[in-house]
Order: structure tokens, then C-alpha cells, then sequence
């Protein structure tokens, strides 16, 4: 079957059908340029320092985005919005770097990963 059938048949146009051709596994966004955050970029180390903190006391008592939001906002003069701060809070647990992954070393050389 011809690029141009694959097209007509499956109802895309005949460039996806070469990058589906091109690619064995779709190769999906990639971000050409670091996101830009003009109103939080002053204020993301404060922000990691708050939650490497956090994870010395208990799951309860520690910072949820909207408790870092209410803090730099009441605290610091942040005049962003909310979603802002959600947004790098959920960047902040994929990158591992606190929140989605730590490591608990056991005795007896067993690990733990939560």
C-alpha cells in the first residue's frame, strides 16, 4: 500500500503517515526552549527548600500547594496565581527531586522505593 492510500484509508494527511513511517515509536512533544515563569522563577528555591523540609516530619504536616501558594503569597508578596504554583509543584514530583521518589535504606541491605 502506497503512503497516499495509507492516508486516504486511515483519513490523516500523507505527512503523518511518513512520520508514523519514520518513527517506530512516535517521538511526541519536545519542548524546544525551558519553560519561562516570570512571576515564580524569583521564588522556586524558596519553594524547593520549603519541600526538602518537608519530608522530615510526618505525610500529614507536610506542604501541599496550596499551603506553599497561601505562604508565598501572605509571606513573600508573590502576586501569581495558583495554578502557577500547582503546575510547578506536579513539575517538581516528575523530576523526582523530593516528592514522587525517595529511597528508604532498611537494615540488612534491603531497599525501599515509595
Amino acid at each position: 500500500m502506497s503512503q497516499r492510500e495509507a492516508a486516504r484509508h486511515l483519513g490523516i494527511s500523507r505527512d503523518s503517515v511518513q512520520k508514523m513511517l519514520a518513527y517506530s515509536v512516535p517521538p511526541g512533544y519536545r519542548r524546544k526552549a525551558p519553560i519561562k515563569r516570570p512571576k515564580l522563577d524569583g521564588f522556586t528555591e524558596v519553594i524547593d527548600t520549603w519541600l526538602e523540609e518537608g519530608w522530615g516530619v510526618a505525610r500529614k504536616q507536610r506542604h501541599t500547594a496550596k499551603r506553599v501558594f497561601e505562604r508565598l503569597r501572605d509571606g513573600r508578596g508573590f502576586s501569581g496565581g495558583y495554578t502557577i504554583v500547582t503546575n510547578y509543584f506536579r513539575e517538581h514530583a516528575r523530576r523526582g527531586r523530593g516528592i514522587a521518589e525517595r529511597e528508604i535504606h532498611l537494615g540488612n541491605g534491603l531497599e525501599l522505593f515509595r
